[in-house]
């Protein structure tokens, strides 16, 4: 079997639930994508225009600093790339994740959580971001996360 990993992003713990849930069920390693400057809940308030995830999403070419690096990347054929939903795609700081590895030849299957957006427009932003990947079709993981990974790499 080949080496996988779960790299996710999660700003309120959800995303992370699921992540930790298909890591268990696929016998993955885990990775969290953290913020060099963590967010705060005002930094997260999306109703606020001012806020830093707003700004962050207004401006495609943003790209957060990531705080850690995922040590030999290069081990891993499959990485399941979790995240929440922001404004119908993936956060920033997940194309910042994208960018800071050669991805080429890898099987990258999305995931994410969200209260009421598609997957859709986030599976092709990030194919946009990482065109080198071989993308499989992701899924929202709001529930059923473990059952979903298994059957993705036929276990």
């Amino acid at each position: 079997m080949s080496r996988a990993l779960v790299a996710y992003f999660s700003a309120s713990g959800v995303t992370a639930r699921a992540a930790k849930e298909i890591a268990d069920a696929v016998g993955a390693d885990l990775y969290e994508i953290r913020p060099a400057e963590p967010y705060s809940q005002a930094d997260l308030n999306w109703m606020d225009r001012k806020s830093r995830s707003t700004l962050e999403m207004n401006d495609p070419a943003c790209r957060p600093v990531i705080s850690g690096a995922v040590e030999h990347m290069e081990q891993y054929d499959t990485v399941f790339v979790g995240f929440p939903i922001w404004w119908y795609v993936e956060p920033r700081i997940v194309d910042t994740f994208l960018e800071s590895y050669d991805f080429s030849g890898k099987a990258l299957i999305p995931f994410a959580t969200s209260g009421g957006s598609g997957i859709g427009k986030a599976e092709k932003s990030l194919e946009a971001c990482c065109p080198k990947a071989s993308w499989r079709q992701g899924k929202l993981v709001n529930h059923g996360a473990a059952a979903w990974a298994k059957a993705v790499l036929g276990m």
